[in-house]
């Protein structure tokens, strides 16, 4: 098995898109006319399935159709009785002339397909009835689904027809050709392996006889070697008796020298425990002076801690009493500042407008100096020319006399 390459997977999907008619779209518009009426088609046909199975329950869906719809159905379900009744009437040989008959089953016919027209344009004008009644009274495997499914296949037929060009059309015929080609060699190629696995089933059969053959002789040397095997073991049971007994006294000889061994290494194993029973004499007492030694240690560590305990909790009292009065402080000191910041803001304000009246003070007085030095000046030169006119007016009175 080999992986597909690209040239595989390109060749495959050329194919798809040739064969799967649901991959093309209407290029134009009378396509899409001819693909639109098909699918009318199609919907007008699974509503004409329906009415059969509606007649039948027309008492479940009279609240659904309404009394129009029901009324047409009645005319149908007439209809088609009349139609039933008048075939069953030329089987059965009636009187009535072929003619007659002929042209009765034409007017009936027509009738039928006017009712049925009509009905049709009764449901197709309510989409939402025509979805429930497909839904509640839709029936498979029927004769008329079979002619529907037949009906969308003409329908996808056509649309490939119709959406494919001559140049794909030639593609089309030249990759079913390929696929056929390919397609009879890979029969020559099964048919060929199955002749090779023919032959070597056979090979196999014959190994497997030959095989049998091989475990019947092996059955027959196992039964052979079964007897031989039961005498060897009767021969090799008394030669194990016999050796038993001799194993039997050496082992009672080994089992006096091993109980003399025992009574020595227990005198020696009662002296070592009586000299460790006097080691844990020593021991056990060195452990009490150290447990007591341990107590001693513990009931200190106690009394230390239970003191440091105390000196804790009094200076984490502390810890806490000085932690809130800082809190207290800490928020007094931001209220001081706030007003603090408050007053020097009004300080600045009030000196900014201490220098402003200084600084319009100061313009005032220099102005009010240049007016009083003007009008001094003023008042001076008046005065000067007021003298110099007395003094011509005096010159010409004497001047005169």
């Amino acid at each position: 098995k080999g992986t597909a390459t690209p040239e595989k997977a390109t060749i495959t999907l050329d194919a798809m898109k040739l064969l799967d008619p649901h991959r093309l779209k209407p290029d134009s518009i009378e396509t899409e006319r001819i693909i639109t009426v098909l699918d009318e088609t199609i919907a007008k046909l699974e509503l004409s399935s329906l009415i059969p199975c509606i007649i039948d329950s027309l008492d479940r869906f009279a609240d659904m159709l309404g009394p129009e719809i029901t009324n047409s159905l009645i005319e149908h379900q007439k209809l088609s009785n009349e139609m039933e009744h008048l075939l069953a009437s030329s089987e059965e040989g009636d009187t009535m002339r072929p003619e007659e008959q002929r042209g009765c089953l034409c007017l009936l016919e027509q009738r039928l397909k006017c009712s049925v027209r009509n009905v049709l344009r009764l449901l197709l004008a309510n989409p939402s009835l025509c979805q429930a009644l497909k839904h509640e009274a839709w029936v498979k495997e029927s004769s008329a689904e079979v002619f529907i499914k037949a009906f969308g296949e003409f329908r996808n037929f056509m649309l490939e027809r119709l959406l494919t060009s001559p140049g794909k059309e030639e593609e089309k015929i030249q990759f079913m050709e390929d696929i056929s080609l390919q397609i009879k060699k890979n029969t020559e190629a099964i048919t060929a392996l199955q002749v090779e696995l023919a032959a070597a089933i056979r090979t196999q059969e014959e190994e497997i006889h030959k095989k049998d053959n091989v475990i019947k002789d092996l059955k027959n040397s196992m039964q052979e070697l079964t007897k031989d095997c039961k005498a060897g073991i009767l021969q090799i049971k008394k030669e194990g008796e016999k050796q038993q007994e001799e194993e039997l006294q050496a082992s009672q000889a080994r089992s006096a020298r091993l109980q003399q061994d025992i009574q020595q290494l227990e005198a020696q194993l009662n002296a070592l425990v009586l000299e460790h029973r006097a080691s844990e004499l020593a021991l056990r007492k060195r452990k009490c002076r150290v447990e007591m030694e341990i107590v001693n240690w513990i009931q200190k560590y106690d009394t230390d801690m239970g003191e440091k305990q105390a000196e804790y909790e009094e200076v984490h009292g502390a810890y806490t009493e000085e932690k809130a009065q800082l809190s207290l402080l800490m928020e007094k000191h931001a209220v001081l500042l706030q007003e603090y910041s408050q007053i020097e803001e009004e300080r600045r304000i009030c000196q900014e407008k201490k220098e402003q009246a200084l600084k319009e003070l100061t313009t005032r007085i220099l102005a009010a100096t240049r007016i009083q030095a003007f009008w001094r000046g003023y008042l001076i030169r008046s005065l000067f020319m007021s003298k110099r006119k007395k003094k011509g007016k005096g010159k010409g009175k004497k001047a005169k006399k």
